[in-house]
């Protein structure tokens, strides 16, 4: 058995998903097991570097976690030849730009969602990327949800039939920092830092829904600021000048139509912070963030409309839960276990590339637009 280092730049992990997600999770989880495991028995073993603007926190994540090595300069990181994959998951405005900069400097690269504020700008680096004989790849976690993969197992069943419409429920509360301090950070509302939900999930829901129930033809989406002003960080009041909440509907390939409200001001009521039910002609499904729930024509009640009486049916009784029949890794490090097998030559195609995520900013711009004229936007087939 042979032992292949793979040096990765790491660019961003300070904040709370690179720290949680992709380092404590994903590359310190799989160094810890001893790397990820090839076809010919061989093992590929990340080699990070962290890299961001403030060395204490950097030398403090790295001894907190078993990585040896940090650094300020990026420019220097991307001319070092032994680190061959540059990975970022900073803010969202700068990303196109550092992935324009790894490309010209050789490395291969794989890097948090969206890839660019704009669809130009995406495009340009898918382009840049395919140009140079790269490998590229953006992080669509939510594929690789248990919830989401029992949901997938459930759909290429034949359960449901044909699939008539989805109905998604993302997000929850997030404090506005008076009462108690918010669980966002607050560039997440402003424009300026390129916040906003639309730009942030609508770019999860392109991939979700291309990958699951078919491809997205066209979006109608209202945006909305529900809490216009917000606290700060440092305890001073902000003026949130984005959506923090939307409301789309998608039109798919082949019929299906999808409506998903997305709100980071809304108090949870249902099974998970994320749900996705899916009706069927012959079955429907219900799917979180871990769990599946499905209930067959067969087995679904004939209720009666009659408001004069309580309700006699236990609606939730009649749903039989999706086993987990295998176990199911964290999201974020199955993805990246994928992507450095790929990076490692076992695999000659890794589908969720850049190209992948133009289509996710593509979905986003086009929601956004929708919203400012108010009328569906149709979503043309991207041109590589």
């Amino acid at each position: 058995m042979a032992v292949r280092r793979i040096g990765i730049i790491m660019n961003g992990v300070t904040g709370r998903m690179g720290t949680n997600q992709h380092l404590i999770r994903s590359i310190a989880a799989i160094r810890a097991d001893g790397g990820v495991r090839l076809a010919n028995g061989d093992q590929v073993m990340p080699d990070p570097v962290l890299v961001g603007r403030n060395r204490e926190k950097l030398e403090a994540l790295a001894r907190a976690h078993g990585v040896e090595r940090v650094s300020t300069d990026l420019d220097a990181c991307l001319a070092d030849p032994k680190d061959e994959l540059f990975f970022d998951a900073a803010t969202t405005q700068l990303r196109a730009g550092l992935i324009e900069r790894a490309i010209a400097a050789g490395k291969h690269v794989y890097v948090e969602k969206p890839t660019a504020d704009r669809l130009e700008d995406a495009l340009k680096v898918a382009r840049l990327a395919r140009a140079a004989g790269i490998k590229h790849g953006v992080v669509q976690d939510k594929l690789f949800l248990s919830g989401l993969r029992k949901l997938k197992m459930v759909i290429d069943s034949g359960f449901l039939g044909r699939i008539c419409a989805v109905k998604g429920e993302f997000g929850y509360w997030v404090f506005e920092g008076d009462l108690q301090p918010a669980q966002r950070p607050s560039w997440n509302y402003k424009a300026a830092e390129g916040g906003g939900i639309i730009l942030d999930m609508l770019c999860h829901w392109r991939y979700v829904l291309d990958n699951l129930f078919g491809e997205v033809e066209s979006v109608s989406c209202l945006g909305a600021t529900h809490i216009p002003e917000r606290i700060g960080e440092d305890g001073r009041p902000y003026k949130a000048d984005v959506d923090d909440a939307a409301y789309a509907t998608f039109q798919l390939r082949g019929g299906v139509i999808a409506h998903i409200n997305s709100s980071w001001v809304t108090r949870v009521r249902r099974d998970d912070l994320a749900t996705f039910q899916v009706d069927g002609t012959h079955g429907s499904a219900v799917a979180g963030l871990q769990r599946c729930w499905t209930q067959s024509r067969v087995n679904t009640p004939k209720p009666v409309w009659n408001p004069d009486i309580p309700q006699a049916i236990d609606f939730f009784g009649g749903w039989q839960e999706v086993p987990s029949t295998q176990d199911y890794p964290n999201g974020f490090r199955v993805q990246w276990e994928i992507f450095l097998r790929h990076l490692a030559g076992e695999s000659a195609s890794f589908p969720w590339d850049l190209f992948a995520g133009a289509k996710g900013v593509q979905l986003a711009e086009a929601g956004l637009r929708s919203w400012r004229e108010r009328r569906w936007i149709d979503i043309p087939t991207l041109e590589g």
